[in-house]
């Protein structure tokens, strides 16, 4: 950051460098919040999946968490390192 005088209006290059400044710091804060939200995710997905097993299916656990089955098979598809998580999920429960 520069220093100015009070009475002197900054130049037309200080205010775009102090406005690429300001961009910069948002976006680095932008990307700080992206990793803190990865991180949470992987750390649910990986709550969710012993949810999965200690109630004994996705039903139970959607119904238990009262998450829908959706969101559960999403973060059992993160667990599992897919990228999608609905096309090979094995419904253990709902047979019965």
């Amino acid at each position: 950051m520069t220093v100015q005088n009070p009475d002197k209006t900054p130049s037309r290059k200080q205010r775009l460098q102090e406005r690429q400044r300001r961009q910069l710091a948002a976006a680095d804060t932008v990307d700080k919040a992206e990793a803190k939200v990865r991180k949470a995710e992987a750390e649910l997905a990986v709550a969710v999946t012993e949810a999965v097993q200690v109630f004994g299916g996705e039903r139970s656990a959607s119904e238990g968490l009262d998450m829908p089955v959706e969101a559960i098979r999403r973060f059992l598809a993160m667990t599992r390192g897919q990228v999608t998580g609905s096309d090979n999920v094995d419904e253990d429960e709902g047979k019965s």
